[in-house]
């Protein structure tokens, strides 16, 4: 069986590679173990100076978290180490600087998986979207953090309360991406930003990464995040927006 997740090391870059595009690289809970395992593997490299997160294929980056695995997931690893939220709070605590090369599309979760590492490079004709609010799910505290930090509160209103669909020029405009190159230049391009990032004094990068962050962060109100998020994960909505994505219709959301 093909592994879903495949991590090389050449020196001190490392590649993380989603290794499923009959299915759009996206995740599943197996799929997220692995992919924990590679970034632990990675983080405990002394040699390991810069990771690079990519996908396989040239269509899509990573369409998220597999929405038949969310409410038998979440019951099997709540409060484990490999839920989809704690994962993307791994790779964005990793020790060195993290490149996100999006060879193409990036939907759901993945959008967060993006963020989650300190830059993004995308390729043109990418497209994002974030369909939570299509579904009636209550996105997770980190990953909210996350858009509204480092890219700004009116982009993850757009994302999240409208569900815009967002190309690629816009999502450079909007700070979304740091560079956006033509296909041509895609693995030349990553190759550049990794070696620089790899080439840098590894102890001051490693200090003003984590400190760069903790000046960043602001401090909400976890408890009241937290108690929505939970009643969401077990209202009707959910259910109903789950069941119409399963049978391609129009859900009928009761806000209950």
């Amino acid at each position: 069986m093909t592994h879903t997740v495949l991590l090389s090391i050449d020196g001190p870059i490392a590649t993380i590679t989603l290794n499923d595009p009959a299915k759009h690289n996206r995740l599943n809970p197996d799929g997220l173990k692995l992919l924990r395992e590679a970034v632990e593997t990675v983080d405990a490299d002394p040699n390991v100076r810069a990771t690079v997160i990519t996908g396989a294929g040239d269509k899509t980056f990573c369409s998220g978290y597999d929405l038949g695995s969310i409410p038998a997931g979440e019951r099997k690893d709540e409060g484990g180490d490999n839920t989809f939220e704690v994962v993307m709070d791994r790779i964005e605590a990793m020790r060195m600087p993290t490149l996100c090369a999006l060879n193409g599309g990036v939907y759901g979760g993945a959008t967060d998986l993006a963020l989650a590492c300190d830059f993004r490079l995308g390729v043109k004709g990418m497209r994002f979207f974030m369909p939570a609010a299509r579904f009636g799910l209550h996105y997770y505290p980190s990953g909210l953090r996350r858009y509204t930090q480092k890219v700004s509160p009116s982009f993850a209103k757009r994302a999240f309360l409208l569900s815009e669909d967002f190309h690629d020029t816009e999502l450079l405009a909007v700070g979304y991406l740091d560079w956006l190159v033509e296909r041509a230049e895609f693995r030349e391009k990553v190759a550049e930003k990794a070696a620089r990032l790899a080439g840098l004094a590894p102890l001051s990068m490693s200090g003003m990464k984590r400190a760069i962050e903790q000046y960043a962060q602001a401090a909400p109100d976890m408890s009241a995040i937290r108690q929505t998020q939970r009643a969401c994960a077990t209202s009707d909505d959910l259910k109903e927006g789950l069941a119409a994505l399963g049978e391609r219709r129009t859900p009928a959301f009761k806000g209950r």
